[in-house]
């Protein structure tokens, strides 16, 4: 059988991006391969040697990527990032751009100025027609994993790796992106290679999975002979310690602190909230109270509206103060700042994620959520340090707390950026797909931090997911936003 790629005990030279054991490889055609393990375990170099990103020591990786008429690995290997999930990596991009749509000015490029080459057949088959004229930026999740593929099949590559491909994906599209996989697969020859940290997500057109584990590879294995033997988490991740902790922390003293409505009081009022760009609408004619002490599930397709409700909520976007909406008692443009109503919120989503882009230590990503900031240019003081290292603990990175951010895993990053949401205790904690490229055991990690949090009096959540099993137990409301059409 032919080998498309070939390692023989490759070696990166570079030590910082080097596995513990040279690779040792072969894929051979038909095969459509899944990298998983844990966070941090390695998943990330391992892809790095298969593309040939970093040069190796001695034996350079073979290729074989016939029937294709290129020879180099640029134009037959394509590779889409999880940073790429979320949207293109570009340092104009600051994090309230989404929903500061005034200032997208002609300069910021829209899905069709990629797609431009892209055949017409790949454009219907990603049903791409309707968001081909939005700036990229306001993609959706789904719009946006869509849009990556699209873009990265049009120079029709040999080999497609892609990372963590369905996080915050509906059902549905999940669905239709693993129905559109295994369609290019039979219809192109195409080798998919998926790097997937929540092994639930695994394809059943997968045929063979290359598990990493403490930056070793192991042996490669069949999809069926991975599914048996893996075993799903039953007992609790969170030690009792770290539970304890969370649940004994003093309660605040409202009466201290301004802007805060009354013990059981409302939260936050929505009162028949609509919000548009141009043409489109986003949200219709939105009612929806919540109280302290309520834990929501926000729910709906992609493109919903979800992250835009919750940018209302957090004072990031400017359309709220043209909508009837109080927030912690007080309606919106009466005087507040966008700083008093932050003080009360801890906050994770994916624009968030994309927007840290500066190589600063772990700790003091933590530390910015003190001060609600995107980033922080000032160590903290020994006693924020000492909170910032106590949740960095809980939430299993505290060895992690001097590593420069952008050298960390991205589900290492996710955890850093949890820690962030909690490090200050909000009242109002609000989670936009805070699961997003944990492994499985992080996930109930998180989860049990969660219950372990909204345990204790006075404290509210709303949180965002895709996958009902990852919803705390807490939860009893719903909100489940219909997609405008």
């Amino acid at each position: 059988m032919r080998e498309v790629i070939r390692i023989d005990k490759g070696v990166t030279r570079h030590p910082e991006h080097r596995m513990a054991e040279p690779v040792s490889l072969s894929i051979y055609e038909g095969e459509q391969i899944a990298i998983v393990g844990e966070n941090g375990s390695g998943k990330s170099r391992l892809v790095d040697i298969l593309i040939s990103r970093f040069p190796l020591l001695l034996n350079e990786v073979k290729y074989d990527f016939t029937p294709s008429p290129y020879q180099l690995v640029s134009e037959n290997i394509r590779y889409i990032t999880f940073r790429d999930s979320y949207g293109t990596n570009d340092s104009n991009y600051y994090y309230q751009l989404r929903w500061n749509q005034h200032e997208i000015g002609e300069n910021i490029p829209t899905a069709v100025s990629f797609l431009e080459n892209a055949p017409k057949k790949l454009i219907e088959m990603f049903h791409l027609e309707p968001v081909l004229n939005k700036p990229v930026i306001t993609l959706s999740s789904g719009e946006m994993r869509k849009f990556q593929l699209t873009r990265a099949l049009t120079t029709m590559p040999r080999v497609l790796v892609m990372d963590n491909p369905f996080i915050g994906l509906d059902a549905q599209t999940r669905s239709q992106l693993a129905e559109l996989m295994q369609t290019l697969i039979q219809e192109t020859g195409l080798l998919l290679i998926l790097v997937l940290s929540k092994t639930d997500d695994l394809p059943e057109f997968i045929t063979h999975v290359l598990p990493v584990e403490n930056l070793t590879l192991k042996e490669k294995v069949t999809r069926e002979e991975y599914m048996q033997a893996r075993q799903a988490i039953q007992t609790p991740v969170l030690p009792q310690l770290e539970r304890d902790w969370i649940i004994n922390l003093k309660e605040k003293d409202i009466s201290q602190i301004p802007f805060y409505p009354q013990r059981g009081g409302e939260i936050l009022r929505f009162n028949d909230v609509s919000i548009r760009y141009g043409e489109r609408i986003i949200l219709s004619h939105l009612n929806w109270v919540v109280c302290e002490g309520e834990r929501w599930a926000l729910s709906g397709e992609n493109g919903a509206g979800k992250s835009t409700l919750l940018s209302l909520v957090c004072a990031d976007n400017p359309q709220a103060y043209a909508c009837d909406i109080h927030l912690f008692g007080h309606r919106r443009g009466t005087g507040e700042s966008i700083w008093e109503i932050k003080k009360h919120i801890g906050y994770v989503s994916p624009e968030m994620h994309r927007s840290y882009l500066k190589d600063i230590p772990a700790i003091d990503i933590v530390a910015s959520g003190l001060n609600d900031s995107i980033g922080l240019y000032t160590r903290p003081k020994t006693e924020q340090r000492e909170i910032c290292l106590r949740w960095m603990q809980v939430f299993g990175i505290r060895d992690l707390a001097e590593r420069t951010f952008l050298k960390l895993s991205s589900g290492e990053q996710r955890l850093c950026l949890l820690a962030r949401a909690f490090v200050k205790d909000p009242e109002l904690l609000i989670l936009d797909e805070p699961l997003h490229g944990l492994d499985n055991r992080n996930r109930q990690r998180v989860r049990e931090v969660i219950e372990a949090f909204c345990s204790r009096k006075n404290k509210t959540l709303i949180m965002v997911t895709h996958y009902a099993e990852e919803l705390p137990t807490c939860i009893k409301k719903e909100l489940y936003l219909t997609k405008n059409i």
